[in-house]
């Protein structure tokens, strides 16, 4: 793989992906029981997780809320606290970048979509937005989202994460961007099983539903990575969006660092995605081909088979005529005299085009 990731990120993530199972269990459970707001407040321990039942006051301490699918009266609370407006569900699908990452007053408003290993099938394509000051963060979401679980378990029990909204928004990157990697790889070992499969076992068109499911997963892979270009574009933008208003958010010089270093892994991410991309291109040719030389094959036998067969059905045609004075007619082996015309016939046929090498 091209990416070299640093040893404390990687046991970070080990150890994040550890208990994800439960607390994602635990998370849909609050979110069938109808709590819409999530807000994190300072505690000893970490962040406190505090859910909030509808008309409940945003807290003035809290250092993260997370709002899923939010109220119009949710949603003005929180753009109130933060002094940004908050783009709805539809605002949110915005292709310009103008729309998805700009400056408000009081915060930094930036959209993008999640990790598709993160994201349930129909979430909005995991569209996030996040509502960015110096203070905290807000997250708005419309789907359940496994990274943002994984940032709850992580800001709840990790006493290093500092109590500002930069500190946890840069958590959440890492988050992402692990997430990211993460998909690119298992899309390459998925790759290589179709690889396999094509070129060591065969694709053969005689038996369809084989190449059909072959050319099915390349295209369920290709979509994949496709989905994974856009998440690494929108993240590449919004970095550079948010090195650009570091004063605005007032990111500290190891904050700064660690845009860079993220924008390097997007980067080295994204060359990956191509290189497979191109691979998979190449996999689909490969596989048209090879179906196509085995369509190619049995029209030859075909082609071959109606060749070889022609000088017995002259001879048979020219003994079949409905004439008196016909040699042979009255010959007693006749017939087998015919026969054994029709199999010599096939025989030289056969050795002529195994001469030429034609078969």
């Amino acid at each position: 793989m091209l990416f070299l990731w640093q040893v404390d990120r990687s046991a970070h993530s080990c150890d994040t992906r550890q208990g994800e199972r439960a607390f994602v269990q635990e998370t849909g459970r609050t979110l069938r029981s109808g709590i819409m707001i999530v807000a994190y407040c300072p505690s000893a321990s970490g962040l406190e997780r505090v859910e909030l039942s509808a008309g409940t006051p945003l807290p003035a301490t809290s250092v993260w809320i997370d709002l899923h699918s939010p109220t119009e009266d949710e949603q003005a609370a929180a753009e109130k606290l933060m002094g940004a407006a908050i783009p709805k569900r539809d605002e949110m699908r915005s292709i310009e970048s103008s729309a998805r990452l700009y400056d408000e007053p009081g915060a930094l408003v930036m959209t993008a979509p999640m990790p598709v290993s993160s994201v349930e099938r129909g979430t909005d394509q995991g569209l996030v937005t996040f509502v960015l000051s110096s203070k905290r963060l807000v997250t708005v979401r419309h789907g359940n989202i496994k990274s943002l679980d994984l940032l709850s378990r992580l800001v709840q029990s990790d006493q290093t994460v500092q109590h500002m909204g930069p500190a946890v928004f840069f958590s959440l990157m890492e988050i992402m961007v692990d997430g990211t990697a993460e998909a690119m790889e298992r899309a390459s070992a998925d790759h290589d099983k179709l690889a396999l499969h094509v070129f060591e076992d065969g694709v053969s068109s005689r038996r369809t539903p084989v190449y059909q499911e072959a050319i099915r997963g390349q295209g369920r892979l290709s979509l994949t990575v496709a989905a994974l270009h856009d998440v690494c574009a929108s993240l590449a933008r919004l970095l550079l969006f948010l090195d650009a208003h570091a004063a605005k958010v007032a990111l500290s010089d190891p904050q700064k660092a660690s845009l860079q270093l993220f924008g390097r892994d997007i980067h080295s991410i994204k060359e990956h995605g191509d290189a497979l991309d191109a691979k998979l291109n190449y996999l689909l040719d490969a596989t048209v081909g090879l179906i196509s030389l085995e369509q190619n094959q049995i029209g030859k036998i075909f082609s071959f088979l109606g060749v070889i067969f022609l000088p017995p059905t002259l001879i048979a045609s020219v003994y079949g005529m409905n004439f008196e004075n016909i040699p042979e007619l009255q010959w007693r082996m006749g017939f087998w005299f015919s026969i054994m015309m029709m199999v010599t016939s096939v025989l030289l046929t056969f050795l002529f085009f195994r001469w030429r090498k034609l078969l």
